[in-house]
């Protein structure tokens, strides 16, 4: 079993930063990854990191959001920078250990224009 808690949600205006952080509750040697689910939409990848520190991130958020991760801490982060309300969405940290994939519980980021 793996608990992610998510932390760092809010509300800001558009051009703003948030920081996002999720805690594993155990070391975890998969890649960890943000998603995102809009309002009335379907859930979607934002970033992932693998433990090696290897990054892939969606095309709407190159050069503005960028995930790291501790794994001393076992805590992943999110530096969202020049947010835009389209980045409006709950935000939800992700892993998989041993084939089973764990979500957070989501974490509300509003942008407002």
């Amino acid at each position: 079993q793996v608990q992610l808690v998510e932390s760092g949600g809010g509300l800001v205006q558009a051009g703003g930063s948030l920081s996002l952080s999720c805690a594993a509750s155990r070391i975890i040697f998969s890649a960890m990854g943000w998603y995102r689910q809009p309002p009335g939409k379907q859930r979607e990848l934002v970033a992932t990191i693998t433990r090696g520190g290897s990054t892939n991130y969606a095309d709407s958020v190159k050069g503005r959001f960028t995930i790291s991760r501790d794994n001393a801490k076992n805590t992943v982060y999110l530096q969202m920078n020049s947010l835009k309300p389209e980045d409006t969405a709950v935000y939800y940290c992700n892993t998989q250990v041993v084939a089973r994939i764990y979500w957070g519980q989501g974490t509300q980021v509003t942008v407002s224009s």
